[in-house]
């Protein structure tokens, strides 16, 4: 079962006592998981990664519920909990007034996706949001923090954390910190954009989409980032693309957890697979051979190394 069908029938409400929840958003299975387990007077157990106790989860869910409450049993682990144990504690949690939490946060969950039907399981796979249902969560909390920022404001502050929605969340505690009346890229630039790792990738990211990249640069320059780390982040992105386009060629299609041997959102996947087919496969080298000449002007003694790359860039915008 995916996200959609599930939303639905919580919203009619679920009779069924036994979850598990796994797939890529480590993001979604946090908030489905505290949603499930928010349950008054519940008994509760909850028990996180190496906190794990087959003995423990299983003496909690056989006891007698307090109060005529119920027993709830929160497992959240990045290790699969073996098949037998699984199957001995969802039996258990039928046979009184229990409820029991499986969130897997590990990549191995192929088995799951069909697991325990005979048990009554819910099982359901999380993907990354979309892009248009991230800024949605995001439109949610600020609210909840009574900050006044708008859609395409959200959408800049998730664009600078490629697309990782826990991240950009965080940033809204820090934004409610600001005394104006309303929050715009201006703020978001200023308390984010340009004094971390996310920023010089950001601009990495639009130098190779032809965007226009000097307001950023500058912005970099003036808050300290070193110009040998601008160029060798655009070499690194260059890679990355002539993988993709390697690969894409090869097999037709981005995998890119066989290339990256991560799984990014599906939108970043889209984005890096459009920026790769733009560049000619001959150019790679041709750029490549740009950047590590320029980083070893950069690296030469009493040379100007912002008029280096002010140069290089110049030179690589006109190749692709």
């Amino acid at each position: 079962m995916y996200k959609a069908e599930f939303d639905r029938l919580l919203a009619k409400g679920v009779k069924e006592q036994n979850f598990l929840l796994f797939g890529e958003s480590s993001f979604f299975i946090d908030r489905y998981s505290s949603l499930l387990a928010d349950i008054e007077d519940a008994n509760k157990l909850a028990l996180y990664f190496d906190e794990y106790d087959f003995a423990a989860a299983k003496a909690h869910l056989s006891q007698a519920s307090l109060f005529g409450g119920t027993n709830l049993l929160l497992v959240k682990s990045e290790k699969k909990i073996p098949k037998k144990e699984l199957e001995t504690l969802f039996a258990l949690c039928n046979k009184g007034d229990n409820r029991f939490i499986y969130a897997y946060y590990g990549s191995d969950h192929k088995s799951y996706n069909n697991a325990f039907k005979k048990q009554g399981v819910l099982t359901v796979r999380f993907f990354h949001p979309k892009p248009n249902e991230a800024i949605g969560i995001l439109m949610e909390e600020a609210r909840k923090k009574e900050l006044n920022i708008d859609g395409y404001t959200l959408s800049h502050l998730l664009g600078l954390h490629n697309g990782n929605i826990e991240l950009a969340l965080s940033e809204l505690d820090k934004l409610a910190l600001q005394p104006v009346k309303q929050i715009t890229t201006k703020e978001i630039d200023t308390l984010v954009y340009g004094m971390g790792e996310v920023d010089i990738h950001t601009f990495a990211k639009e130098f190779w989409q032809k965007k226009e990249y000097l307001p950023h640069l500058e912005t970099l320059l003036e808050t300290g980032e070193d110009e040998i780390r601008i160029l060798t982040t655009l070499t690194n992105h260059l890679h990355e693309l002539y993988l993709f386009n390697i690969y894409i060629r090869m097999h037709g299609t981005a995998d890119a957890k066989a290339i990256l041997g991560y799984s990014p959102p599906q939108f970043v996947v889209n984005e890096k697979a459009q920026m790769a087919m733009k560049i000619k496969p001959q150019s790679f080298y041709e750029l490549t051979r740009i950047l590590l000449e320029a980083e070893l002007k950069m690296k030469s003694a009493n040379n100007d190394k912002r008029a280096i790359l002010y140069s290089t860039l110049l030179s690589l915008y006109k190749k692709f």
